[in-house]
């Protein structure tokens, strides 16, 4: 919705909170209304205050309703309001204008492709990082949802006006590294005839095969550098089919190698808080809200993980990044606190680090769920997905839920070609949309249009939709999560399908036609530009 009315409401329930020696305390905010008999915008600051006034919600809003409704007598808002009423246990429910919705979508008609865009992140560079999958074997149904939300994330915050980077921290070293190259080693030795006993804790997967036998045909010095690059090249392949591109890949061992990690902690210690105990290095964690100090360095002298994770991210900083967007999985969720006490050690907010718990995913085929990977013999891997079902209802179906939510990806209703299909569903509506201006015998004119004969029950909710466009982007930044853009998505087209099965675009009285040509044109930006933002593509003809 456009801002200019809402802050405009803002002010004139504010005012009027005020005669009545009440104050808001920052808690009033307008709501767009899902079912339209209810009016469009909504507040609910009269039950939010009620109980510290003593006074009744109804009271409230009633006392509110009849002082804005003098105000707006002598104001411009007159004939965008049709009524303000109070309703439900103290809603406060605005009815908007089918002029006012007449006059966004000739703004979203002149702008184009512009609309979905703003200024609200001008001037703010952000950093997400997501996926860094460790380089030991493919990429899972887990990295492949993290990669969706974080890639579609970027999207929207750029087309909010932020300056954003995308960085895969590439974990190059360490145990689980060492243990890759002994992987491929041994299996080298199988490949070779040699009979030989294969840890249980080293990598069973195939694909060491794959790798071994790549280290068969050169002369290989070191198995765990040979490993990460061959499995890294994997990783980028199947990004790269997933749409998903990074703008730095940063390595661990790099940070280590360039004395960051000494620096960073030595930048702790001068300011008091490390300390020795026992023979290691510890954090004052609590000092900035943890539960309990933590080990940097171990007694014998080897890093913790948190060691070069403090050292990234103060790096993070110093490339000049004033918000941090990790994408982590669930098994990561005790690390939050720590993370965050060190950026706030190093004298940063510590909410100019967002971590996002992406959940894990379930993958069902014919009504059941797929426990293995019949290729890999360990899990799901995203090639897999990519194979069967394509990178459009991948990247779709992997936003369809809440980042901090389980998910249920149905194989077979993703191969769909038809309306059960949520991602084909939304498709369709944008070709049809195609189909039917690039069919018209009337050549689309955005000048000189006569909205106001669009008042059909269906034309006014699809324009409502249309333009909804903006406030979901901000729900999206609000909460850091592109989920709510598939539902959009999802809403609109079925609005576009409505209003379509009941009237009719072409062959009507041309000015009528031009009208609901404009209407369509409309419907089909925000279906294009959200599908893009998602990373789906948008197919003119289906």
């Amino acid at each position: 919705m456009r801002k200019d009315i809402q802050s405009s409401l803002v002010t004139l329930i504010e005012d009027s909170l005020k005669k009545m020696d009440l104050d808001s305390g920052g808690l009033l905010s307008l709501e767009l209304v899902q079912d339209s008999r209810f009016g469009d915008l909504t507040t609910n600051i009269a039950l939010r205050i009620s109980k510290r006034t003593g006074r009744s919600p109804l009271e409230i809003s009633k006392a509110v309703i009849e002082t804005i409704k003098k105000e707006m007598a002598g104001s411009p808002l007159k004939g965008y309001i049709t009524d303000v009423k109070a309703e439900g246990a103290g809603f406060i429910n605005f009815y908007l204008s089918n002029g006012y919705f007449h006059e966004l979508l000739k703004d979203v008609i002149e702008k184009g492709r512009d609309f979905i865009k703003s200024g609200t992140g001008k001037g703010k560079r952000v950093l997400i990082e997501f996926v860094s999958a460790n380089p030991t074997g493919p990429l899972s149904v887990a990295h492949a949802r993290q990669a969706a939300a974080g890639d579609a994330l970027a999207n929207i915050l750029i087309n909010l006006g932020f300056d954003v980077k995308k960085e895969y921290y590439l974990n190059d070293e360490g145990n689980q590294i060492n243990i890759l190259g002994r992987s491929i080693e041994l299996r080298l030795k199988e490949l070779s005839g040699e009979k030989v006993e294969f840890p249980e804790d080293h990598y069973q997967g195939e694909y060491i095969y794959d790798i071994a036998k790549a280290a068969k045909s050169g002369k290989v010095k070191n198995f765990s550098e040979f490993g990460v690059e061959y499995i890294l090249g994997i990783i980028k392949k199947e990004l790269e089919d997933f749409g998903v591109r990074f703008d730095n890949w940063f390595s661990q061992k790099s940070l280590r190698e360039s004395g960051k990690i000494e620096k960073a902690l030595g930048f702790l210690k001068e300011k008091g808080f490390l300390y020795e105990q026992e023979g290691a290095l510890w954090f004052k964690s609590t000092e900035f809200g943890d539960d309990k100090d933590r080990v940097v360095i171990k007694s014998d002298g080897s890093y913790t993980y948190l060691a070069p994770d403090i050292a990234y991210h103060q790096d993070k900083f110093k490339r000049g990044f004033d918000l941090l967007i990790n994408f982590w999985g669930p098994d990561h969720h005790g690390y939050i606190n720590r993370l965050k006490a060190a950026v706030a050690a190093f004298g940063k907010s510590a909410d100019s680090l967002s971590i996002i718990i992406v959940q894990l995913a379930s993958i069902f085929r014919a009504g059941k769920p797929v426990q293995m990977s019949t290729r890999r013999g360990q899990y799901i891997t995203l090639r897999e997905i990519l194979d069967e079902v394509g990178a459009d209802a991948s990247r779709f179906f992997f936003l369809m839920r809440r980042t901090s939510s389980h998910l249920d990806f149905d194989l077979d209703v993703a191969k769909k070609q038809t309306s059960e299909n949520p991602v084909y569903y939304v498709q369709y509506a944008h070709a049809r949309i195609c189909s039917i201006l690039n069919n018209s015998s009337v050549k689309f004119d955005p000048k000189g249009l006569d909205l106001s004969l669009l008042k059909e029950r269906e034309e006014i909710e699809l324009i409502k939709k249309i333009c909804q466009f903006s406030y979901i982007m901000n729900i999206c930044l609000t909460t850091l999560d592109p989920y709510m853009l598939t539902v959009y998505l999802q809403a609109l087209a079925e609005s576009f399908h409505k209003f379509y099965d009941k009237h009719r675009v072409l062959g009507q009285q041309d000015d009528l036609t031009m009208a609901r040509l404009a209407l369509i044109e409309g419907a089909r930006l925000a279906l294009s530009c959200g599908l893009e933002l998602l990373g789906v593509s948008r197919p003119e003809k289906m």
